[in-house]
This record gives C-alpha cells, sequence and structure tokens, in this order.
C-alpha cells in the first residue's frame, strides 16, 4: 500500500507528505498526526487545518469532512495547546 491508497489522499499528498520525509504508510502511521501538522506547518507553504482533518482521517480510514465536523474542537484545543492553532 502507498500513501496515495490512503482515505482522501493522493499523488499531491504523497509529494507533500515527502518534504517532511514520510515516504511510506509505516511512516505515516509512526508519527503522532499533531507531530507530523506541525512539521508540515514548519516546511511546506499553504498548510491548514484541513491537513490535520486528513491526516486523521486518512489515519482512520474516515473522509476529512467528517472528522471537521465530529472532532473540530477536540483538535483546535490540541492544537492551541501546542501553539498552532489558526488565530
Amino acid at each position: 500500500m502507498r500513501l496515495r491508497d490512503l482515505k482522501g489522499f493522493g499523488p499531491k499528498s504523497e509529494d507533500i507528505l515527502a518534504q517532511v520525509n514520510i515516504n511510506s504508510v509505516e511512516d505515516f502511521m509512526a508519527i503522532d498526526p499533531f507531530e507530523l501538522y506541525k512539521q508540515l506547518k514548519e516546511n511546506v507553504k499553504g498548510t491548514g487545518l484541513n491537513s490535520i482533518y486528513a491526516i486523521i482521517g486518512a489515519r482512520e480510514n474516515i473522509h476529512w469532512q467528517e472528522v471537521a465536523k465530529t472532532r473540530k474542537e477536540e483538535i483546535l484545543y490540541r492544537l492551541d495547546d501546542m501553539g498552532l492553532a489558526p488565530k
């Protein structure tokens, strides 16, 4: 299985994740989703809130919009604790 095979991901997702040295599903599953989001925010221009939803969705095999709809508050609190919440 490749990264592009995960729910909500495609070739562009693989390219973006490669920029932070995530090159396999094993790499992707081994890193905390919030740590990965932090690395993306620091290294990939244009990384926004939908990215964390997509990361969590891909890990849990659910659509990112479902993550955004059902877990937004919980995610924003965690990002705020990390100093990464949107201003």
